[in-house]
């Protein structure tokens, strides 16, 4: 299957695809601003820098591209071209996010994962645990 781009457009198409401050990642941070949460970003200092941090819950927060990210749903499908560069692609970032959650959960920390597909419903969620979480705090 041919491409419908050519290599230099793809080019300038995958150059302009952001790691931080994505549209999901944003729609997650507002929410939980919006819910009195306070948090950090994107904490060099805790392994896969997460998207999300709140310290006071220990509590880190994974904000993850269905495509890149290996997600089984329709917007996780792998594309039919260049295959092998996209399956060690994807896979390696499969392992790295596995070996970057147990790593966390190693070090005393929660690990979430908002799903771009799951976005809504995921960060009410997370929304609900925090304020579970928050309550029994203050109790």
């Amino acid at each position: 299957m041919t491409d419908r781009v050519s290599s230099e457009q793809r080019s300038r198409m995958m150059a302009a695809v952001r790691g931080t401050d994505t549209m999901p990642e944003l729609y997650v941070r507002r929410q939980l601003f919006a819910a009195g949460f306070r948090f950090r970003l994107h904490a060099k200092a805790l392994p896969g820098k997460p998207d999300i941090v709140l310290p006071r819950f220990r509590i880190a927060v994974f904000v993850h591209g269905c495509f890149w990210h290996g997600h089984s749903c329709a917007r996780g499908r792998r594309p039919a071209t260049n295959v092998q560069f996209w399956q060690a692609k994807i896979d390696g970032n499969i392992r790295r996010d596995r070996k970057n959650r147990a790593d966390l959960k190693a070090a005393g920390w929660s690990v979430v994962v908002v799903w771009q597909c799951r976005l809504e419903s995921a960060t009410q969620a997370v929304l609900e645990r925090l304020k579970q979480l928050s309550a029994a705090q203050t109790e």
